[in-house]
């Protein structure tokens, strides 16, 4: 492996995704995809199952924000620090049915010291904007790849 000083920044993005895929069992088991990465950008995307509806037949909420935290989450841990949620809210605007293949693509807002804010769209297989959600994230001791001393 290219040590980090040699990386680009979307080489620092791959790897920085690769190392937290690799333990990221909640998105993996949920079924989720990694469809891109970029600095300060990921979109990640799963098809909802009957197991993940509510009572009211539709796909429950807890799992919409799921998917937005994990396309935050690769998002704000881009650039091979680690970045921890501060506070996240999500604003749902239309439902979502089992079947629906829904897409979170979670853009950076602004990163300036150790705070960083993301917007995460989410929508589904039509185009249709089913949330919004907000992240807020503080960086924390730590790399996701190691860096050469």
């Amino acid at each position: 492996m290219k040590a980090v000083a040699d990386m680009n920044p979307q080489e620092i993005a791959e790897a920085s995704a690769r190392a937290m895929w690799n333990d990221d069992a909640a998105s993996q088991r949920l079924g989720m995809s990694l469809d891109h990465i970029a600095p300060g950008q990921a979109t990640l995307s799963v098809t909802v199952t009957e197991a993940m509806s509510n009572g009211h037949g539709n796909c429950h909420g807890g799992y919409i924000f799921t998917l937005a935290d994990s396309a935050f989450a690769f998002a704000c841990n881009s650039y091979n620090e680690m970045v921890v949620a501060q506070h996240c809210s999500i604003t749902y605007i239309n439902p979502v049915r089992i079947g629906d293949r829904l897409t979170a693509t979670a853009a950076e807002v602004s990163r300036r010291g150790r705070s960083g804010i993301y917007d995460i769209r989410i929508t589904n297989q039509d185009g249709v904007h089913v949330a919004e959600f907000r992240g807020h994230s503080r960086t924390v001791k730590g790399t996701h790849v190691p860096v050469d001393a």
